[in-house]
This record gives structure tokens, sequence and C-alpha cells, in this order.
């Protein structure tokens, strides 16, 4: 794929919001920031740089994975997957948003641990359900104005 794929290591920055779209599909949706640190020759000690906040959405399986695990508002997590920059209009001014579609996401553990639980599905997916995936898929990447009222948004 030619898409901008990115890891971030951060923190939840709010409790996750889950919830079932209209044709059934699981999503859920979480703030990350991170803090990047740098090396100040001058000073000889290391600083914050500004506080960067991403939205992430999960879909499908990850949603509800996310959803029973035990991840809240202060964890330390690894998130990948597909980056989006949206740009919208606000009080007369461009803005722009940096979203991650996520692939993974999880605890980090080089700062704690965690107990792993495999989830056991049902077999392979159908060929409504992955009709029914590539419609919302298809439905996500045409809805590009955070304003959109289709748009499903973190509370």
């Amino acid at each position: 794929m030619n898409e901008a794929q990115i890891t971030v290591i951060g923190w939840i920055a709010g409790e996750p919001y889950f919830t079932v779209t209209g044709n059934g599909t699981p999503f859920l949706s979480l703030r990350v920031g991170c803090t990047p640190r740098r090396y100040d020759r001058q000073a000889g000690q290391w600083q914050d740089a500004d506080t960067m906040f991403m939205t992430v959405n999960c879909w499908r399986g990850l949603a509800e994975n996310v959803n029973a695990s035990d991840l809240r508002r202060g964890h330390p997590v690894v998130v990948t997957g597909r980056l989006r920059i949206r740009q919208y209009e606000k009080d007369g001014q461009w803005r722009f948003a940096a979203e991650i579609e996520a692939t993974t996401l999880g605890h980090d553990l080089s700062r704690g641990t965690a107990a792993f639980r495999p989830v056991q599905r049902g077999g392979a997916p159908s060929d409504e359900d992955r009709r029914e995936a590539q419609e919302v898929a298809d439905q996500w990447a045409l809805t590009a104005d955070p304003k959109d009222e289709d748009t499903p948004k973190a509370a």
C-alpha cells in the first residue's frame, strides 16, 4: 500500500468512546497524547517539547478488543496505523487534526505489565461480512470533514 503508516508511543488522554454504528459495525475512538523530549546541550538536560494529541479510531474486531481490554485514561500505549490529516474551518480559521486509523493498539509494556487473553472468533468472515466492512471503510474514507454529522465522534 502507498499510505502513510505511523507508530505513536504515548498516553491515553481521555476515556475511550465505544459505539456500534447504524449498520452494526463496532467503532472505538480515543485520544492519545505524546510529549517528545529533546536533549538541550547548552543546558545539559532533557527538555519536554509541546505535547501532541491525536485521535485514534478503531474499527470492527480491534474496536471490540480495545473496548474489552483494561485501557483507560493515563495508560501508556503503542498505536500503529494509517495517518490521516484532516483540515477543517473553525472560527474563520483553517485548522488541522491528526488522526490515526489504528491497525494495532496495546499497552506499552516497557512501562508496565499486561495479561493477554486471545479472542476466539467464529471462523472466517462471510462474503457478506467482507462486503459490509468494505462499505464502511469506503464511507469512512469519503467522510473527510470532521464537522460531518454522520462521522462517529469521541464524547
